[in-house]
């Protein structure tokens, strides 16, 4: 303990900042008697007899913290403990000791309440009972799950760990429109906003593709974009109509050379990130370090469902085998729409542990390359986990002409009702005709990749502010209750709270 007379400190309004010289993890890694400097929030206050005993959390996690009526006086002990409450801001300054019972803990010999809460937070265990408001207040759940805190350090390290496999590997990081006249770049439906300076509509980008090839036509190599994509369609567990998606193109790749990439990659983030290449997701193990088999997209929905596409090339055919087989997989106005329905209701969900799925329909996707041993089918492959599309990846396009031809194909279809077909870039076609060297693109869904990582059941449980129906209304209804400890520790017997008098 600290020989100087205690202060404490209350003063009538926010403090405007407070010097530390450490953190909660680092107080408590300390040698006895080291000084300390640190604030925090606090998530425990209890006063056990003429002591006070207390956790304050910062970034770092939590340390104990004790007051002493020895050291202040029995008033000055009897004034913090009232005053003092949970969820507060506070700075200690003090030195570190050892209580009997082994607890790391910092002797406060200055006490400064630097903000002072004006609701109540909620109860560990019972203060966020409602889905919803945890996804809506995130805050609070960061406050008192530390398994969302762990679950979002991880991701950023994820992140961290990709740009820098990316920047160690030559590819250039940078930054394309979100707003754009033409939806282009995948199958979805954009979001469109009104660009009141221009007085025109634009569409939020559903993909950067577009834009970052036409960088590497102006000689960048190897680039790479980490952001925000939009698509105005359907949300559950595996899909949010704002995401964030890693898109990179290497000139003179082929799909092949990114299909030994991207496993590399994968393979970098889960050894250095989680120290594994086994995870275990809503308790299946999944092994990234085995194998990842090549399956055929077609022969694969032959297996499953008998329809045979090499065969089946066109929409009425494709509708009467699916009838004929009773399946029930929706409809879709355009042949690729009803393939790739087929696909996700039949296929996609038995593919469990890592795999390439390759070799799709030509129709599918109107800006990949063409295979030159068999031209129904792209140079194209998904990287499939768990029932869920992680990568997607091609060799690209590079014909100005055949392009033009392909995006005029899909403005028929858009034209006959099929609203998730792209749009044709007129500025796109031209960057082309300056000439596009061979190249491969990949698309990697950084949201799902993260969720498998960390055992997510939902996408929302990995975006830190998803989106949510009525966010602007009324929230009664949402059941975030009040209490005294975000520990719960006025829930618990004394003895599991460190009540030992501090030793010399």
């Amino acid at each position: 303990m600290v020989s100087e007379q205690p202060q404490a400190r209350d003063l009538s309004g926010p403090r405007a900042g407070y010097r530390v010289d450490t953190v909660a993890v680092d107080a408590a890694a300390a040698p006895d008697g080291t000084p300390v400097r640190l604030a925090g929030r606090v998530v425990l206050w209890r006063r056990m007899g003429g002591l006070i005993f207390g956790h304050i959390q910062d970034r770092s996690g939590r340390v104990q913290v004790s007051l002493s009526k020895t050291d202040l006086g029995a008033e000055l002990i009897k004034e913090w403990s009232r005053s003092v409450k949970i969820g507060d801001f506070i700075g200690v300054a003090g030195a570190m000791y050892t209580t009997r019972r082994g607890e790391r803990t910092v002797g406060i010999a200055e006490l400064e309440v630097l903000n002072r809460t004006v609701r109540a937070l909620p109860d560990k265990w019972q203060g966020l009972s409602n889905v919803e408001a945890r996804y809506r207040r995130r805050y609070l759940d960061l406050l008192v799950n530390p398994e969302s805190r762990a679950r979002f350090q991880t991701r950023t390290r994820i992140i961290s760990r990709i740009r820098r496999f990316l920047d160690d590997s030559s590819f250039l990081e940078v930054e394309t429109p979100m707003l754009q006249e033409a939806a282009s770049g995948a199958a979805a439906r954009p979001f469109i906003t009104r660009h009141n300076a221009l007085g025109e509509d634009f569409y939020l980008r559903i993909s950067p593709e577009t834009f970052l090839k036409r960088v590497v036509v102006g000689a960048y190599d190897r680039v790479y974009e980490l952001g925000r994509n939009f698509r105005n369609e359907g949300m559950d567990s595996s899909h949010l109509q704002e995401f964030t998606m890693l898109e990179w193109y290497a000139a003179y790749w082929d799909y092949r050379d990114n299909m030994a990439f991207v496993r590399e990659l994968i393979l970098a983030v889960l050894d250095d990130v989680l120290g594994t290449r086994s995870v275990t997701y809503e308790g299946t193990k999944i092994d990234f370090g085995a194998d990842w088999p090549e399956l055929d997209y077609r022969a694969e929905v032959a297996r499953r469902t008998g329809i045979d596409l090499t065969v089946v090339r066109d929409l009425p055919t494709l509708r009467a085998r699916v009838a004929e087989l009773g399946l029930d997989v929706g409809d879709s106005p355009s042949y690729a729409g009803l393939v790739d329905l087929l696909y996700k209701k039949t296929v996609r969900p038995h593919l469990i542990q890592p795999c390439f799925l390759l070799h799709h329909p030509a129709e599918l996707v109107p800006l990949a390359r063409r295979s030159d041993d068999d031209p129904t089918v792209l140079d194209m492959f998904q990287v499939v986990v768990n029932g869920l599309e992680v990568v997607k990846a091609y060799s690209e396009l590079i014909d100005p002409a055949e392009q033009r031809l392909r995006l005029e194909e899909q403005a028929e279809l858009r034209e006959a009702g099929d609203d998730e077909t792209m749009m044709l870039e007129e500025d796109f076609i031209e960057a082309m005709e300056y000439g596009m060297p061979p190249m491969s693109g990949l698309g990697l869904g950084i949201d799902r990749f993260v969720a498998l990582l960390t055992d997510a059941p939902t996408l929302r449980d990995v975006v830190l502010f998803p989106t949510m129906r009525g966010a602007h209304k009324d929230n009664q209804n949402e059941d975030v209750q009040g209490d005294v400890s975000l520990s719960g520790a006025e829930d618990q017997p004394a003895a599991d709270v460190d009540s030992a008098a501090p030793t010399a």
